[in-house]
């Protein structure tokens, strides 16, 4: 069985960073893409970023392009999503999720495997 599990989430001020992490089991976590998405109150969940398998390919929602960076250490079984420069805006539950087909979609229909979320709350 295959489980997510989010960390790192939490209140910051405008401005500041926060890094998530997605540790995940069951599955070998090298032959999957991952991906991060987010949902805030009142809105649909909507795609932050992935990363391809060997973590040579990512790609970026225009919103937090420049100010998040998404990476992946195999060996851990472990992404994570370095957010820089938050906005509150970006408050919103993050959820990272398992892509078992394509390398650079942003269709959240593609993920088949979700965790539970964090929470990331900014301030202004």
């Amino acid at each position: 069985q295959v489980q997510l599990v989010e960390t790192g989430g939490g209140l910051v001020q405008a401005g500041g960073s926060l890094r998530l992490s997605c540790r995940a089991s069951g599955r070998t976590f090298s032959s999957y893409s991952m991906g991060w998405f987010r949902q805030a109150p009142g809105k649909e969940r909507e795609f932050v970023a992935t990363i391809s398998r060997s973590g040579g390919s990512t790609v970026y929602a225009d919103s937090v392009k420049d100010r998040f960076t998404i990476s992946r250490d195999n060996a851990k079984n472990t992404v994570y999503l370095q957010m820089n420069s938050l906005k509150p805006e970006d408050t919103a539950v993050y959820y990272c999720a398992n892509n078992p087909t394509f390398s650079r979609s942003s269709d959240e229909a593609t993920y088949d495997y979700w965790g539970r979320g964090t929470q990331v709350t900014v301030s202004s």
